[in-house]
C-alpha cells in the first residue's frame, strides 16, 4: 500500500528532513519525491510506501498534519486506494 504526501507553504529550513523523520518514525518508505522552490513558496510531492507502518494510516496522516500546522505549511496525505479512484473514468 502506498500514499501521497502534498506539501505547500514557505520555504524554511527542514521541511523535507521534518516530514521524512516522521514517515520514518511511523516505519514509511520514502520511493519518490518531487519539489520545487517558486520563490518563496515550497511544494512537495512524495510517494510513501505505507504497507510495513508500525501505527495506523490514520495516526500518520494527523502526524503530518500537525507538523504542517506547526511550520505554517500545508500538509494533504491521501490513500493510494483514494487516489487511485479519484483519477479512473
Amino acid at each position: 500500500m502506498k500514499a501521497v504526501v502534498a506539501v505547500l507553504g514557505k520555504d524554511t529550513v527542514g521541511i523535507l528532513a521534518k516530514v521524512c523523520a516522521i514517515c520514518a518514525d511511523f516505519n514509511a518508505n520514502v520511493m519518490d519525491v518531487s519539489q520545487t522552490i517558486m520563490q518563496d513558496m515550497f511544494a512537495m510531492t512524495m510517494l510513501i510506501d505505507i504497507s510495513k507502518c508500525n501505527r495506523d494510516y490514520s495516526i500518520l496522516a494527523d502526524t503530518l498534519k500537525q507538523c504542517g500546522n506547526d511550520m505554517g505549511l500545508q500538509i494533504h496525505v491521501m490513500h493510494e486506494d483514494i487516489f487511485n479512484s479519484m483519477h479512473r473514468i
